[in-house]
């Protein structure tokens, strides 16, 4: 079926699955890095299997464009950067990743390039910048601090033929939010998030626009993947294409927990304040109801107490699990502050992912937590 006559929630299901009669109904593992001669496929670093392509088919309709799978967001984030000049201007949110940042800074270090670091919800800042420099990274909302672009008004502002706008659309996911749509000339996901969806896999997928339109970045990126062996393993991109298959139900459930909890939460005598798109208070509500069709599920809250209380609930929570990463069926929480390179961040600052338990449950854990008291 053809991706304009479904619905997205459809859509994750339905999209890239075999359909000759005889064949599975799911794609297998097909463990295999060289193939026969006589078919246009013959080696898997440049040859896309069968899983990959069904994975790519499904992000790729999702997000309206193109996408090429990678071994994780990192190595996606790097493709896209190696199609860079020497001597190109990059601007990157002040509110970044950190990982995006690091790699963007060490170009920076060796020469490659130079960088503008710009506050995310700057408007005027980034429809400036998107008229001067060479890329412009985009992520909306923002990690770990949720700020919210005007996606729609900056991907839609003059810019040069030659310069590339990219969107990292691993929090909003393309349920939410598809900047192709709005004018972006790619987008970037971290698969081990939302797609994947289950806390087992490393992936990354870059989506360019579809056929005849910036075919040249298309192919940039896929060479890149290439010649530089960023290929996905086979047991990844089959985790990947079934965690996407639910994506839509994990999400709706997890972001509709995100509603109660957020707004629970700002009312916490533990909390001095909460950052969620969805909540009226947060500074990019507004925006967010706009440009977005849902609010997403990834929250973040400032203990009363700095560092040490917040560390405490970290150790006290249960149900909700200490981790890193985000975006999986389970809730998790972990102080951003306390990685190196996160000093900068609000010391007290909890980055909350939120899952698919039972709401009550996991408020039942939280203000167990926060308030000090044993369970």
């Amino acid at each position: 079926m053809d991706r304009d006559e479904l619905a997205a929630g459809s859509w994750v299901v339905a999209g890239g699955r075999p359909d000759a009669p005889g064949e599975p109904l799911n794609h297998p593992l097909v463990p295999a890095s060289t193939f026969l001669h006589g078919d246009e496929r013959l080696y898997s670093r440049a040859d896309a299997t069968t899983g990959w392509e069904a994975f790519e088919s499904v992000v790729g309709g999702l997000e309206g464009g193109r996408a090429t799978a990678f071994s994780s967001g990192m190595a996606a984030v790097a493709a896209v950067l190696s199609t860079l000049d020497v001597g190109a201007v990059v601007a990157l949110p002040d509110d970044a990743y950190q990982g995006v940042a690091m790699l963007v800074d060490r170009g920076a270090e060796q020469g490659r390039w130079t960088v503008r670091r710009l506050p995310t919800a700057d408007t005027d800042a980034w429809v400036a910048a998107v008229g001067e420099v060479d890329l412009a990274w985009l992520e909306s909302p923002s990690n770990p601090l949720l700020e919210v672009a005007d996606v729609p008004t900056i991907a839609s502002s003059p810019r040069r033929p030659d310069s590339v706008l990219v969107v990292d659309n691993t929090f909003a996911t393309p349920l939410n939010q598809r900047p192709l749509a709005l004018g972006a000339d790619l987008v970037v996901h971290s698969a081990t998030k939302f797609l994947g969806g289950h806390s087992d896999l490393l992936a990354g997928v870059v989506v360019a626009p579809a056929a005849g339109t910036r075919d040249d970045l298309a192919e940039a990126v896929r060479t890149s993947r290439t010649l530089e062996g960023a290929t996905p393993g086979t047991l990844e991109t089959f985790l990947a294409l079934r965690g996407v298959r639910t994506l839509a139900l994990r999400l709706g459930t997890a972001q509709a927990s995100a509603a109660v909890l957020a707004e629970r939460l700002s009312d916490h005598e533990a909390v001095t304040r909460v950052r969620w798109p969805g909540l009226a208070e947060h500074p990019g509500h507004e925006l967010a109801a706009r440009t977005m069709d849902s609010f997403g599920s990834m929250l973040s809250l400032e203990v009363a107490g700095g560092a040490e209380a917040a560390d405490r609930v970290c150790r006290t929570v249960r149900l909700v699990r200490h981790a890193t990463s985000l975006g999986g069926v389970e809730t998790s929480v972990e102080r951003r502050a306390a990685l190196p390179g996160q000093e900068h961040l609000p010391a007290g600052l909890l980055r909350l992912s939120v899952g698919i338990e039972d709401v009550e449950d996991l408020w039942h854990d939280l203000d167990t937590a926060l308030s000090g008291t044993p369970s």
